[in-house]
């Protein structure tokens, strides 16, 4: 029996931004993304490449301002990509973590493809506030934005860590590899929800 492609398809269109995103839940790490936020087109490589995700991301935004709503809108229509890819959840993990280290930094994510969009984020303060024309405090809001729409929970903790470069890094790694885990389809749960309240 041939299962349905995962595939989510998202096209966001607001005075500000004209976004496009497509994701393969079961691709090979095939990735092609363009924001014009060099340091966030590292981060979406780092989490289609590690979540083996085919993702395809076109971004054009009004960076004549700054980089917020390109970084923001892009992150609203990922998680509702991956949201729409997800399906019905049947025969999923649901439950996914994963800790990476960077160098001096280490990042730890857990994921549960619940339903229920809540996010704990906790990282070191005083990190260099830009790299490039990213502003570190975007890391935040991408999480808040990608789990509002992808409806799940998400925690991410990074303990310590000096260099900024790797702080968000390495935060982008383990959650790709966290949300591959829990969207893995579980060759034990064929067919079953992985929910005792029959829905998610």
């Amino acid at each position: 029996m041939t299962r349905a492609a995962r595939v989510g398809r998202v096209e966001r269109t607001t005075k500000e931004t004209s976004v496009l995103v497509e994701i393969n839940l079961d691709g090979t790490g095939k990735v092609d993304v363009s924001t014009g936020v060099g340091f966030y087109d590292h981060m979406l490589d780092q989490l289609g490449r590690h979540g083996l995700f085919d993702l395809t991301v076109k971004t054009d935004g009004d960076l004549h301002i700054d980089s917020h709503h390109t970084i923001e809108d892009t992150a609203l229509a990922l998680g509702a990509a991956f949201r729409q890819a997800l399906g019905d959840k049947v025969g999923i993990y649901r439950f996914g973590n994963c800790t990476v280290p960077l160098d001096e930094s280490l990042a730890q994510v857990t994921v549960d493809l619940s339903g229920r969009p809540y996010l704990v984020h906790t990282e070191p303060e005083n990190m260099a506030p830009m790299i490039g024309a990213y502003d570190t405090t975007m890391t935040r809001h991408i999480l808040e934005s990608f789990v509002a729409q992808a409806q799940i929970a998400l925690h991410v903790h990074v303990p310590y860590g000096r260099n900024a470069h790797h702080i968000v890094e390495c935060q982008f790694k383990a959650l790709a590899r966290a949300l591959r885990y829990a969207s893995e389809r579980d060759p034990r749960a064929a067919g079953i929800l992985p929910s005792t309240k029959g829905a998610l």
